[in-house]
C-alpha cells in the first residue's frame, strides 16, 4: 500500500494534494476527508486552535493505524496531512485521501483512521478565544 504522511506547520494546499492522486486501473474509489477548525470549541467562540505533537511518536502511531487499515481493507493508498501550529477558524487542520477498489472500503478505512487518530496519536490542541 502506498502511504504518505506529512505533519507540518505549513498551510494545507488541498488543490495541490488532490492533483497528486494516483490510482491504478482496479481502483474505483477515492475518499477525501478535510478537517476544518470550527469557530467554537466546547460551545465557546474561538479564533484558532494551536496543534502540537510529539512528532516521532505521532508518525509511529499513524503508521500503525495505516498498517491496521491495510490489514482490514484492500487499500491502494492512504495520504494524510496534519497541520501543527496555530490554525485559524475556517482553515484546514487535517487532509486525508484513501484509495480503494470500492467506496465502502474507502469510507470505512477513512472513518477508522480519523477516529483512531484522535484516540492514539499524540497531537494536542489548545483553543485561542476571540480577542
Amino acid at each position: 500500500m502506498r502511504r504518505e504522511l506529512t505533519i507540518s506547520d505549513q498551510r494545507i494546499d488541498e488543490q495541490a494534494l488532490g492533483k497528486g492522486r494516483a490510482m491504478s486501473a482496479g481502483m474505483g474509489a477515492a475518499v477525501y476527508f478535510v478537517g476544518v477548525v470550527r469557530a467554537t470549541e466546547e460551545g465557546r467562540p474561538i479564533a484558532a486552535l494551536e496543534y502540537e505533537a510529539f512528532q516521532p511518536m505521532a508518525e509511529h502511531q499513524f503508521h500503525l493505524l495505516f498498517d491496521q487499515a491495510e490489514t482490514r481493507w484492500p487499500l491502494e493508498s492512504v495520504r494524510l496531512v496534519h497541520r501543527l501550529g496555530r490554525v485559524a477558524a475556517g482553515e484546514t487542520a487535517l487532509w486525508m485521501e484513501v484509495v480503494a477498489p470500492h467506496r465502502e472500503e474507502a469510507f470505512a478505512a477513512c472513518q477508522f483512521i480519523v477516529s483512531e487518530m484522535k484516540r492514539v496519536v499524540p497531537i494536542w490542541k489548545k483553543a485561542f478565544p476571540l480577542a
